[in-house]
This record gives C-alpha cells, sequence and structure tokens, in this order.
C-alpha cells in the first residue's frame, strides 16, 4: 500500500486509518459490541500486514480499554516509529469532577493516562473529540501546545464542530504562536453530508486535510436499509445519529446498492470509494469486526467511480440537521 502524505505535517499515512472504537471491553464503558482482546488482535494484525500504518482510538473508547487493547497489540506487531498513533481527549472517564473537558487540568491527566495505557511515550496526533462549551479555546490551546512542547505529542487535531469554531480554534492559534490544528476528523458519508457545507471548504482553503469518521454510516450503507444488525440494535449513538431520516435515506441506500450490483462489487466498497474520492479526504476512518471488512476497505482504494456513478448516489440527499457535535 503507498503511503500519502497528512496535510502539512509530514506525516506518512496509509490511505486508510482503522478507527479502534471496535476493540475493547464490553462491559467498559458505553459500547455493548466491542471485542475482546483475543478477538481484536487478529484484525490489528491483519491491517498491518495489508499496509496500514494509521491507527485512530480515544481514552474514551471502552473505559480506555481500546487505547490498552491497541497499544499492546502494535508494541508486539509494528515498528513504532512506522507507526501513526492518535487517540483523542474530552469525554470523561468517571463521574468524578475534572474528569472530562479540555482545561488544562484535564488535557494534562488525559495525556498522561493515554500515553500509560498506549505504553508509547508519545503519540502521533493528539485530538480533540468534541469543542468544549465550558473552557475557553485559548485555555485549551495553550495546553494543547505546552503538551507538544514537551514532547507527548506530534500533532493536534480536531473533531467534529461547526465551522465557525474550527475558524476561531485556527485564528487564536495563529495570533498567540501556538500549536495549530493540523487535521480534522469529521463526520462524512453518503447519509450526512453536511460538512459539504462549510466545514470541508474552510479545510481546503486551510490545507487542513479530512478524516472521516463513520464512512459507511455504521454500517447502514453496507446492506438492505431494512436489514439491521446487532450492533444497529444496540447503539445508541447511531441511532441518534440516523434514526431521524430514515425515509430519506433509504433511496441513498438504494442507491449503492444499484452501484455495487453494477460494478459486480459489496456496497461496502461503493460508499467507501464516494468518501476516498472526495476533495481533502486523507484518510477515512474505517471500523472492522471481520477480516471481510478489511477486505472490501483495501479493495475500495481501487474503486474509481465515475461522474454518472457519483451523480446518482448524491441524487437523492436532501438536508439533513447536523448531528454527531455531542
Amino acid at each position: 500500500m503507498k503511503t500519502k502524505k497528512l496535510g502539512r505535517t509530514g506525516l506518512d499515512i496509509s490511505p486508510l486509518c482503522l478507527g479502534c472504537m471496535t476493540f475493547g471491553v464490553p462491559e467498559r464503558g458505553p459500547h455493548s459490541w466491542t471485542m475482546r482482546e483475543e478477538e481484536s488482535r487478529p484484525l490489528i494484525k491483519r491491517a498491518l500486514d495489508f499496509g496500514i500504518n494509521f491507527f485512530d482510538t480515544a481514552n474514551y473508547y471502552s473505559d480506555g480499554t481500546s487505547e490498552e487493547i491497541v497499544g499492546r497489540a502494535l508494541k508486539d506487531y509494528a515498528d513504532r516509529d512506522s507507526i501513526v498513533l492518535a487517540t483523542k481527549v474530552y469525554y470523561p472517564l468517571t463521574s468524578q469532577p475534572n474528569a472530562g473537558g479540555l482545561s488544562r487540568k484535564a488535557i494534562f491527566s488525559a495525556i498522561d493516562a493515554s500515553l500509560k495505557r498506549l505504553g508509547t511515550d508519545y503519540v502521533d496526533l493528539y485530538q480533540i473529540h468534541r469543542w468544549d462549551y465550558a473552557t475557553p479555546i485559548e485555555v485549551t490551546l495553550e495546553a494543547l501546545h505546552d503538551v507538544v512542547k514537551a514532547g507527548k505529542v506530534r500533532y493536534i487535531g480536531a473533531s467534529s464542530m461547526f465551522a465557525w469554531q474550527f475558524a476561531k480554534a485556527l485564528y487564536t492559534a495563529d495570533l498567540n504562536g501556538w500549536t495549530r490544528f493540523a487535521t480534522m476528523q469529521n463526520h462524512l458519508n453518503l447519509l450526512h453530508r453536511e460538512e459539504e457545507r462549510e466545514m470541508i471548504p474552510l479545510c481546503a482553503d486551510q490545507g487542513i486535510p479530512l478524516l472521516p469518521w463513520s464512512p459507511l454510516a455504521r454500517g447502514r450503507l453496507t446492506r438492505d436499509f431494512d436489514a439491521g444488525s446487532a450492533r444497529q440494535e444496540s447503539d445508541l449513538v447511531g441511532k441518534k445519529l440516523y434514526d431521524a431520516t430514515v425515509e430519506s435515506d433509504r433511496q441513498v441506500v438504494e442507491a449503492v446498492a444499484e452501484v455495487a450490483r453494477n460494478r459486480g462489487v459489496p456496497r461496502a466498497q461503493v460508499a467507501l470509494a464516494w468518501v476516498i474520492q472526495k476533495p481533502g479526504v486523507a484518510a477515512p476512518i474505517i471500523g472492522a469486526s471481520k477480516p471481510q471488512h478489511l477486505d472490501d476497505a483495501i479493495a475500495a482504494l481501487d474503486l474509481t467511480l465515475t461522474r454518472d456513478e457519483i451523480a446518482r448516489l448524491e441524487a437523492s440527499y436532501v438536508p439533513h440537521a447536523v448531528v454527531g457535535f455531542q
């Protein structure tokens, strides 16, 4: 697999990023469908064998056990210097005061805890999981800058927020000479394209690469609309993201099925290829709970959709309420 540069960071990354929310102790945290370590390790190893060197997790995933599982696997299977390891901060792991958010205290505590769980001296990309309305952005950015200068983090990134918030953060960093956000991890797929209005043009203007999460809409783009899955039934976040627009989304899902059928490929490849071909996308964040999920993701890299196919996939989309910011 050929690598590519991650925006202006100089980092060499695979054009796919393995999202690690799937890996974690099911009894820990909010996701009962996660995979234990003995199930997770073969998939991490398979991703590495395919040439994927970019891994994204978060301190919040499965109460920190995702970081632990990923850290141990990468230590056993990979050369740390060749890996680009990303994690996130914001959501609290306990109900105690100061356990979450983006205050200086929270960030300093969270990075040390993440490094311990990951078993590494530094993370390559440290991302704010969401915007903290209770903490001035100046406080957050200065703390992140100091974490970079301390050598614990190489680059910083942001995740879903309003474009005005991201613009404010970039301006504030530049004004004060602090480390700038280098990436944007946002919610983008055929069922949620609202980022095309403001965030994607902003990132294009600022030279900031996109790392879209949920490129397959939590599996909804990979199967018949009414098929469902065990994870979908228990995934409360997924219900919040997509259940309000089921009727309009049905036509998009049917378009994916049509294009896939005409191409003779699985639907997952078509839906992911659409994201990969979006201008500004550096690496979609793919989830994998089965080997076939990785196989389809790799195959999507070689699937170039025509203009007519893209038009067919996009034709039925209607404006959606913005979701995924909280």
